[in-house]
């Protein structure tokens, strides 16, 4: 019996060896040709092509999670950034769990939700956005950070140069509930007042979970705004969520008015072409222009509340597969209509 059970367990550690070589392998595969994509991408645009457009009104910039996986080392985020700035954009929005050590479980969720956050967060920022000529618009953080130290926080935004914090969403968070939405807004207008006495303006960024009803009349995202003070929090409008939600995403920004100060803008369709096998499409993010969304509408209202910034985030399904020749369409985009 005992001979047995040795036999069975040997059999079970070749199995388990076998299977962990295997994973092993693959992984190293994986990491091989996802590094060769990255090189090749990089290697394409080795050579920009600077804009000769000067637009004027807003400061343009794009998000940083939309180039966290080209950003493998140094100079291949450098060539990135340098891209960027020949596009014609002004600045770039930086995420502090993007430009520091980032905890696996981060890593997980980004990457779940379709926005990989890469392994740059080991990398010299501040470095890289001198040696890019870019400026940073705004730092991405979390309400968590913020009431543990907000001194810190706002010390990290000022070492980019930036009087801009961003509070992006809440995670394991009932935005379906009107105690806990309610409870939010106090924390945030806290948060608010504690960053502007270190000289920062903290701004909600939201999703599309802010539409969860949480009475008969209104959604988490009319508490917000309704139960903050403009003194102490303002926001970062997401129009491409709040379509995705099938919200009325022009009366949001006009209910919003001055207190948009930021706008995240996507374009929002379904661009593979046909023959399709059923009438109904998937609709997902998109390069500006290449979907359905009224672009120039929006445009308008948020000229009109005086936004300072129009920050660039299609954080996914990139033209042929590469984030620098789709941020290079949507600034031909911005080009052409944001004058």
């Amino acid at each position: 019996m005992e001979e047995k059970m040795k036999a069975k367990l040997r059999k079970f550690g070749i199995g388990l060896g076998i299977i962990l070589l295997v994973l092993i392998l693959g992984a190293g595969i994986w990491t091989v040709s996802k590094n060769s994509k990255v090189n090749h991408i990089i290697d394409t645009h080795r050579d920009p092509v600077i804009t000769e457009t000067v637009h004027t009104g807003p400061k343009r910039s794009v998000q940083q999670i939309m180039i966290g996986s080209l950003c493998t080392s140094y100079d291949n985020a450098l060539q990135v950034l340098k891209n960027i700035k020949a596009a014609g954009y002004d600045g770039i929005e930086l995420n502090d769990f993007m430009i520091q050590k980032t905890a696996l479980v981060v890593k997980v969720l980004t990457q779940a939700a379709g926005m990989p956050v890469g392994n740059g967060g080991s990398l010299d920022w501040h470095a890289l956005i001198n040696e890019s000529g870019l400026e940073v618009t705004g730092l991405h953080s979390n309400l968590g950070s913020i009431q543990a130290d907000p001194k810190a926080v706002a010390d990290l935004a000022k070492s980019y140069g930036t009087d801009t914090i961003i509070i992006t969403g809440m995670y394991r968070f009932d935005y379906s509930s009107e105690e806990e939405v309610l409870d939010l807004a106090r924390q945030l207008n806290e948060a608010g007042q504690a960053l502007q006495k270190e000289g920062i303006q903290l701004l909600y960024h939201n999703h599309n979970c802010e539409l969860q009803h949480v009475n008969d009349s209104q959604t988490a995202y009319d508490l917000i705004i309704e139960n903050t003070d403009p003194a102490y929090v303002n926001f970062e409008f997401d129009s491409y969520w709040m379509a995705d939600g099938g919200a009325n995403v022009e009366a949001i920004m006009e209910k919003l008015g001055t207190r948009m100060k930021k706008w995240h803008v996507n374009d929002r369709g379904h661009v593979q072409a046909g023959p399709y096998m059923t009438p109904i499409l998937t609709q997902d993010a998109t390069e500006l222009g290449n979907g359905n969304m009224d672009l120039e509408g929006l445009y308008e209202i948020a000229m009109a509340n005086g936004v300072d910034n129009i920050v660039l985030e299609t954080h996914q399904n990139w033209v042929n597969g590469d984030p620098i020749q789709s941020l290079q369409v949507s600034g031909q985009y911005m080009d052409k209509t944001f004058r």
